[in-house]
């Protein structure tokens, strides 16, 4: 088996349940956009994707009108609370705590914004353990997949054997599979077997224990 120097971890859905939150943000966007949300239920396929192909490619919305409803999200995910509707994963802290004291480092890649993955970073805690954090904007890091680039570039990570990414859908392992990393891919998050299989994840992993196992 493996054994990696570096850990890139998602964030929503694999560090934190930042589930409700991101389902209210939606929920706040599409109403402000002038539509109906019936079933709060639906919008959770929404926690982990980049903000711009959600609204995008699965709602339908036209670039511009997107454009509003990513400012709406995140005028209700940044300012309204929406950011600490959350909670830390059970066993998250013992992970990550166990890897760094192991001389792991550590990296957070996530397709949410600076501003709002600092904020949920320091508030439970888990900034102390990474060794940089990588996110992504509206330039040149709008896909997950330039997301673990820029984390990879920053970090001097040549060695892609090196390396694993860690998340919970099809989004963090098929960015990781298109750089060339192997991934592990949650099932205690927003993603199922089925979907992270397809994705071709190189492990899964049902608890934190089971990720330690695999690093």
């Amino acid at each position: 088996m493996s054994k990696y120097s570096y850990v890139l971890f998602d964030l929503d859905g694999t560090l934190t349940d930042s589930g409700p939150g991101i389902v209210n943000g939606f929920s706040y966007a599409i109403s402000k956009m002038g539509d109906e949300v019936k079933d709060k239920e639906q919008l959770k396929k929404f926690v982990g994707p980049p903000l711009r192909d959600s609204f995008e490619r699965v709602l339908g919305y036209s670039p511009e009108d997107a454009t509003r409803a990513i400012s709406f999200y995140r005028e209700y995910y940044n300012g309204m609370g929406g950011n600490l509707e959350n909670k830390v994963y059970p066993g998250i802290d013992e992970l990550l705590s166990s890897l760094k004291n192991a001389g792991k480092k550590l990296i957070v890649a996530t397709s949410k914004g600076e501003h709002g993955t600092n904020v949920v970073l320091e508030h439970f805690g888990l900034r102390k353990y990474f060794d940089f954090v990588a996110t992504a904007n509206d330039t040149d890091r709008e896909h997950k997949s330039d997301v673990i680039r820029y984390a990879l570039k920053e970090c001097g990570i040549q060695n892609l054997h090196d390396a694993v990414m860690v998340g919970d859908r099809e989004n963090d392992v098929s960015a990781a599979c298109e750089v060339g990393l192997d991934s592990i891919g949650v099932l205690y998050g927003y993603g199922d077997e089925d979907e992270l299989t397809k994705a071709g994840a190189t492990y899964l992993a049902q608890t934190a224990k089971d990720i330690e196992a695999l690093v």
